[in-house]
């Protein structure tokens, strides 16, 4: 917790040795100086629980109401259960469909404007989690919101929504990333990761 006892997200990330360092380039294609890896965090449930329970209290805030949540598979999974479980619905994901999309599984079922909320962990461009909207409505639901433990977008974007949706986030943090034709000097000397 900081001193206004607000959670330390990073903080949280750095304990769990899910905050990186040095030259990574990311699924975007894009390079970073840093990295956040949920995976590494959500593996411990006393951090994804301290999240969860972060970012319900936040949808409660905002008025932000649903039956169930929805994941992107696969970093959107655990968050998405965890929150649910904070929330008291229930939990569904979205997987890929092999298609370049998502699609739900059949053993999950969502009502006819049934509402959803979908989360994910670190938003950096939206895309993914916007699958899962996309999957969950094309099976009946409707989205209430999209809620994400990190939004990673620029400071220019709207913080409040994504594709018109209300957006809610734990924090926000923006770190520079680059196209690999503008690759600063000081970070091209730092041996390239991939992740």
């Amino acid at each position: 917790m900081t001193n206004s006892g607000e959670l330390d997200v990073l903080a949280l990330y750095r304990e769990a040795g899910a905050f990186h360092e040095g030259h990574f380039l990311l699924a975007s294609g894009r390079h970073s100086p840093k990295f956040l890896q949920s995976t590494t965090l959500t593996q411990y449930p006393q951090y994804t629980a301290q999240l969860a329970a972060g970012l319900a209290a936040r949808l409660r805030e905002r008025g932000i109401q649903a039956n169930l949540t929805v994941g992107p598979a696969m970093g959107g999974v655990v968050p998405a259960y965890e929150v649910a479980r904070a929330l008291g619905v229930r939990s569904i994901f979205a997987e890929k469909d092999g298609q370049g999309g998502m699609k739900i599984r059949e053993a999950f079922s969502l009502e006819a404007g049934e509402p959803f909320i979908a989360i994910e962990d670190v938003l950096t461009t939206g895309g993914s989690v916007m699958k899962a909207v996309q999957a969950a409505e094309a099976a009946g639901g409707k989205c209430a919101a999209i809620a994400c433990i990190i939004d990673r977008r620029s400071p220019e974007v709207d913080a409040q929504e994504l594709n018109g949706y209300p957006l809610v986030a734990l924090t926000r943090v923006h770190f520079d990333t680059y196209a690999p034709d503008e690759v600063p000097e000081w970070l091209a000397a730092i041996p390239l990761q991939e992740i």
